[in-house]
């Protein structure tokens, strides 16, 4: 079969390769031909220059040495522009900026638009390498939604610009609930942020929390807290061993008891700002050297405690110098003056003078006002209207010697229609004759009982008269807030 077909007459031509395997095969020889090792003695032709690819070929890549170069144009141009703010590039050296100037004339124009100078920028250069978009943005709209104010975001970012770099959720949102869960109300939330912007960088188990719990353990009302903090956020910034205990245990060492400290920090958080060598402890040292007792600085601070923060020594010189020539007042009897009412320390020479002259003028002497006043410094604060209705009631009405206001001067404190007119129409009624201190200085309940006596006790009488005066004195210490905002105004107590 096979040779019949070799042998035909008639024989079928070869079949060629096809186009492709035609190719394929010149592409295989030419590749060996390339590799075949040269003949020794024999140099390998080199590439002749002008065959080389220009630099413009698709298949051309810059080298890292072009690269490294460009980048660092790129930088200088970057920095140049820092400068031009007054920012150092320095202090960006070692942090990753973006490429070009016009991403960094972006952030620096979205700062400004919140409000930050170049002086703020030069003063936090780091703010520049936040991202608008992945940084500012989300965290800026966070502090919108809790409520913090437009108006008050330069004051923050120039206090905690460290914000900027801030997770809303790692960072943030733990700390506003944190917040919540205290009893900061949601709508007090954004003024703490505002006021003590730096909170936002505590951890939740450091300062913040041993500062609360030792503030629970004296005897702070745990319902109080978020009241405090809204108060007084700097609070969870304070050291327990180094600012607020070592300030109670000095106010214990003078006498106020723990739970009286306690409602001082819940009414007035700010005094644990003031600082315990540079305030609290001169301000009581000069208490005591313009002859306030020892055993009465726990009474003033109890009913001032803004006493403690007060630039008092030049204060307690002007207020002696005025007492002492307008009243008569001595060193000893000054000191007598602040114990009673030591937010006399802030009433100002216009105020004192007017309710001297109208004593005097009611016909009292200089030296009757000077005994009054020791007794009752309260009389250099009422409102004098209310002072001239009780005293023409007095006068017209009750027709009683003056010496029994001299000896009573608290008579002016007390109310005309709720107490004074209602008392002294019952006495007249049963026939008595009494004191003022008898007469005004009780309770309604204890009133009511006296009036169901035939007569008054002489030794009831005396006993009440030597105690009036004391015990008046422990009312107003009972009666802080009355006076907590005496200030250098002259007419906010005279109207």
């Amino acid at each position: 079969m096979m040779k019949s077909l070799l042998f035909s007459p008639h024989p079928t031509p070869p079949l060629l390769p096809a186009p492709r395997l035609l190719r394929l095969l010149r592409l295989r020889a030419a590749s060996s031909s390339s590799s075949a090792p040269p003949r020794a003695g024999r140099r390998s032709p080199r590439p002749s220059p002008s065959r080389r690819p220009p630099p413009s070929s698709l298949y051309a890549r810059p080298s890292l040495l072009d690269m490294e170069r460009e980048r660092a144009a790129r930088r200088a141009d970057v920095d140049a522009f820092l400068a031009s703010l007054g920012v150092d590039p320095g202090e960006l050296a070692g942090l990753e900026l973006p490429v070009t100037v016009d991403v960094m004339r972006e952030r620096a124009e979205f700062l400004a638009s919140l409000g930050l100078a170049r002086e703020d920028l030069a003063a936090y250069p780091l703010a520049l390498g936040c991202s608008v978009r992945k940084n500012m943005v989300p965290v800026l709209d966070y502090l919108g939604k809790l409520g913090v104010r437009r108006d008050a975001l330069p004051d923050l970012l120039r206090r905690y610009p460290q914000v900027l770099h801030a997770s809303v959720v790692v960072d943030l949102a733990p700390v506003v609930k944190y917040l919540q869960g205290l009893d900061v109300r949601p709508n007090d939330v954004p003024r703490v942020l505002e006021r003590y912007p730096e909170l936002l960088g505590f951890k939740l188990e450091g300062t913040m929390s041993t500062s609360i719990a030792y503030l629970v353990g004296i005897g702070v009302g745990r319902r109080q807290i978020g009241g405090v903090i809204t108060r007084f956020p700097e609070v969870l910034g304070m050291r327990v061993g180094k600012i607020i205990k070592p300030f109670v245990e000095y106010l214990e060492g003078i006498g106020v008891q723990r739970f009286s400290v306690a409602r001082i920090i819940e009414k007035k958080p700010y005094v644990l700002g003031f600082g315990l060598e540079d305030k609290v402890k001169p301000n009581i040292e000069a208490l005591m050297e313009f002859g306030v007792r020892k055993e009465a600085l726990a009474s003033i601070v109890t009913q001032y405690p803004d006493v403690l923060g007060l630039e008092l020594r030049d204060k307690l010189v002007a207020q002696q110098s005025l007492f002492e020539s307008s009243i008569l007042v001595s060193h000893e009897d000054f000191g007598r003056v602040i114990e009673r009412m030591p937010q006399a320390i802030n009433l100002g020479r216009t105020a004192v003078l007017k309710h001297v002259n109208f004593l005097t003028a009611c016909g009292f002497m200089l030296s009757q006002v000077s005994k009054m006043v020791v007794a009752c410094p309260q009389l250099l604060a009422l409102n004098m209207d209310i002072m001239r209705m009780n005293f023409e009631y007095f006068k017209n009405e009750m027709e009683r010697n003056l010496q029994e206001l001299v000896e009573f001067p608290a008579f002016f404190t007390y109310g005309l229609e709720s107490t004074v007119r209602p008392r002294h129409e019952m006495v007249s009624r049963k026939g008595f004759t009494c004191s003022l201190a008898w007469l005004l200085n009780c309770s309604d309940a204890r009133f009511d009982e006296r009036m169901k006596y035939d007569t008054i006790g002489v030794e009831e009488m005396e006993a009440e008269e030597s105690s009036g005066m004391n015990a008046f004195a422990e009312e107003a210490e009972s009666e802080e807030e009355e006076y907590s905002d005496y200030d250098d105004s002259d007419d906010e107590f005279v109207r």
